[in-house]
């Protein structure tokens, strides 16, 4: 595709004061709180899809079946946080290769009666078991990536559970039965879905004789297409609501006693028992877990403010460092101060993608959950700092993990990092695209905007059934979230006990004058927060609609270390999508990228529901993957 590099910029009364070559100038104005409109010659970009624009609600998710389900709900007269819980609820029984009910869901929230944006934490801390000497005493010095030891607390449920409690309008039995239909009834069971049970029919047969249960017949895995039950999770979500029910009472009331039947009930005995059991993981080995049925008991979700900047006339919201939420925030903050070139241009690229290697190394270097570490992130998003980093970039690619010294912060780096060791064993650790763009899965995403101006972020992950036994009778399987914590004392993001790993599932929001516009965010693991900037760039800066900034070509860096099992890196290695162009890629590699060519349309899941300005309501959603979808009127 081709863009003119000529972009004109008018002020707020229309006035036509200058163009310019790139759209650095018209980014600092919209930095400034100028909101510029920014015209670029794109009319005639072929999409995949139409942005969808409407007046009554839009739901946008990486499943279909979980945005028809979550588009049901919002003309049944619920509400975006109803409506984002039917559809997470789906997510969890037609993706189970990317997440589950047993998984982890931090969510951005916008309750116009409230009139703030929120963060509701849906990442469960490691067990109080879980210390460093836990492990070295098994002779391991890196948390296995399958199996018991991985396991932390399962968040997702919990979180949306209280967004329901808090923010829903609808009764819980209403919200739970697309799930429950699916999950007995049956639903089509995707490629990717298959070819991942097939990857893992031996270590079924062998060991995890649980998952073999579900989704084994015969010894053979299901085939793609074919209509598939999980029986056992429907009984599972069945009882959940029956027993909930039982004690009466309000909507409120029925739901938070379902949290408790969940976390203090038989869910948690189950989870206490089952990981007692010693069962194969990645070593070779079996190993019981740390889990038990008191950390469950004790863990709830966190609500918590967001962390902020102002960019392109907006304010864009994160988590915090628990997650990786900042590090798209501090490369948008370096941007600012740099000239990010055309749409998909070389400059842009390269520009983008060494920003990401400076934020990702400190990330690595500082990022930790801030009830155990303290993390500098007032230094780390300040303007000065970003200048700083900023001036780093240079005309070729850096080979050098490069973190900073924000507030004079010492950096940490754990010296096993550029050991680049390479997997060995049975199972996956978090099941991302791989860097030829091959789809092996990854997470999930959703975002949800209603007629009142709710909006609703979240990033469902964990859980995979390919990485940890389901547990038996209850249809799914515990996120292994642990093997993101270093065993080696004193990093920010070293394990212990109640401490939540550094995740990297990331939703975002946009608001605009304190009234949220935009709900985005992608599946990817580490590429989260990167696939999202060019993203961002299209849309704020090249003023490019919805589904235009979806479908544009898109890229990452591996230069950073893995926040997964085995925290491999590969320095100056580019992963761009063959669509980007020849002569981009060319350039690329003379500027010393190590360029990884990906077929189109395989990097990135994005999708976007949002109120723009004129209060009409729009959505897009990425063709990639063949499965997201937007719905809405």
């Amino acid at each position: 595709m081709s863009y003119t590099q000529w972009v004109l910029v008018y002020d707020h009364a229309g006035r036509y004061p200058g163009s310019f070559r790139c759209p650095r100038a018209a980014h600092r104005l919209a930095r400034r709180g100028a909101s510029p409109a920014i015209e670029t010659d794109h009319r005639m970009q072929f999409t995949t899809r139409p942005e969808l624009v409407g007046t009554f609600g839009m739901v946008a998710s990486t499943h279909w079946l979980a945005s028809a389900a979550g588009m049901a709900i919002l003309e049944e007269g619920g509400n975006a946080f109803d409506a984002a819980a039917a559809a997470g609820l789906v997510l969890h029984v037609v993706e189970p290769h990317l997440n589950g009910l047993g998984g982890d869901t931090p969510i951005l929230g916008f309750d116009v009666a409230s009139s703030a944006p929120w963060v509701l934490c849906g990442q469960g801390p490691a067990p109080m078991a879980a210390t460093s000497s836990a492990f070295t005493q098994l002779g391991l010095d890196v948390i296995p990536g399958t199996g018991h030891l991985a396991a932390v607390v399962p968040g997702s449920f919990g979180a949306w559970m209280s967004m329901l409690e808090r923010h829903g309008t609808l009764p819980l039995e209403t919200i739970t039965r697309f799930a429950i239909g699916y999950a007995r009834d049956g639903y089509p069971l995707i490629p990717d879905a298959a070819t991942a049970i097939h990857s893992v029919t031996e270590l079924f047969t062998e060991h995890w004789h649980s998952s073999a249960a579900i989704y084994l017949t015969a010894g053979a895995a299901p085939l793609a297409g074919s209509r598939f039950r999980n029986k056992a999770l429907a009984d599972t979500l069945e009882r959940i609501v029956r027993e909930a029910q039982a004690g009466g009472g309000s909507r409120e009331s029925v739901i938070a006693r379902a949290r408790d039947v969940f976390y203090r009930g038989f869910v948690a005995e189950s989870i206490d028992a089952f990981v007692r059991e010693p069962l194969r993981d990645v070593t070779g080995q079996d190993h019981a877990g740390l889990l038990s049925a008191e950390d469950l008991a004790r863990w709830s979700p966190r609500w918590e403010e967001p962390v902020t900047i102002e960019f392109g006339g907006v304010t864009v919201a994160k988590t915090g460092p628990w997650g990786q939420g900042p590090v798209l925030l501090q490369q948008l903050a370096a941007l600012v101060h740099q000239d990010v070139g055309a749409p998909g241009s070389a400059q842009m690229v390269h520009t983008v993608a060494e920003t990401a290697k400076l934020a990702f190394a400190d990330r690595e270097a500082f990022y930790g959950d801030p009830d155990f570490v303290d993390v500098p992130l007032t230094a780390l998003l300040s303007d000065e700092y970003a200048r700083e980093r900023a001036s780093l970039v240079g005309q070729d690619a850096s080979a050098e993990l490069r973190p900073g010294r924000p507030g004079g912060r010492e950096p940490r780096l754990s010296p096993s990092i550029f050991s680049n060791r390479a997997s060995q064993g049975v199972g996956t650790g978090e099941p991302t695209l791989g860097s030829m763009g091959l789809v092996r899965g990854d997470t999930c995403h959703l975002d949800v905007v209603d007629r009142w101006g709710n909006v609703v972020a979240a990033t469902p992950s964990g859980g995979w059934l390919q990485s940890s036994p389901a547990v038996p009778g209850l249809g799914f399987s515990l996120p292994t979230r642990a093997q993101m914590f270093w065993v080696e004392p004193g990093l920010p993001n070293s394990i212990a006990p109640g401490k939540r790993p550094r995740t990297t599932l990331s939703p975002g929001m946009l608001l605009r004058d304190g009234a949220p516009c935009l709900a985005f965010g992608t599946p990817g693991g580490d590429q989260q927060d990167q696939w999202t900037v060019p993203f961002l760039l299209n849309l704020l800066v090249h003023k490019m609609n919805l589904q235009e900034a979806i479908d544009a070509a898109t890229w990452h860096s591996t230069h950073m270390p893995s926040s997964f099992f085995p925290r491999t890196f590969t320095p100056r290695e580019l992963v761009v999508e063959e669509s980007i162009g020849s002569s981009v890629i060319d350039d690329l590699r003379q500027r010393g990228h190590e360029v990884v060519v990906s077929k189109p349309w395989t990097l990135g899941r994005l999708s976007a529901a949002g109120v723009r300005a004129d209060g009409m309501l729009v959505a897009a959603a990425n063709a990639r993957g063949m499965q997201g979808y937007a719905a809405g009127r």
